[in-house]
């Protein structure tokens, strides 16, 4: 397993990780009311959303192909995070890492970013027989989920 981040985590908790960033990311109307407007608190910023799909997984550094297996179940799963992570990151990495959330909403690009997560979203959720369509879990509710099982 040589490479490899260094973590403690197992993997089911990167997914359930991932997957709580992707259903944040791919939904505009979240980001909106969560986001934007300061609006509901318990779920992070944009920035939290961002650091749980990339930090302890290091996708931001190679792909999720490494995980199939483990995080991932497929190869259809793993493209479809590579793009999401692609798409997000491009925006971050133009709007800056510290931006506010409307810098990150209103770049011409972050349809695109939502679009991609939406995808990679659908497809993890539906997998593992959940309805996609729920709305996102407060951060709480995921530490509750992802503590010693």
């Amino acid at each position: 397993m040589g490479g490899m981040p260094p973590s403690d985590l197992p993997w089911w908790r990167w997914r359930a990780r991932i997957r709580s960033a992707l259903h944040m990311l791919s939904d505009p109307g979240f980001q909106r009311g969560t986001w934007l407007d300061g609006g509901r608190g318990g779920y992070g910023d944009l920035s939290d959303a961002v650091y749980r799909l990339v930090g302890d997984s290091w996708l931001d550094r190679w792909s999720a192909e490494k995980y199939v297996g483990s995080v991932f179940r497929d190869s259809a799963e793993a493209v479809a995070v590579d793009a999401a992570v692609l798409r997000v990151l491009l925006v971050v990495h133009k709007v800056g890492e510290d931006a506010p959330a409307a810098a990150y909403l209103g770049h011409p690009d972050w349809p695109e970013a939502v679009r991609a997560a939406r995808e990679a979203h659908h497809r993890l959720a539906v997998n593992d027989g959940e309805d996609p369509e729920a709305p996102p879990l407060p951060l709480a509710e995921l530490g509750r989920l992802t503590a010693r099982a």
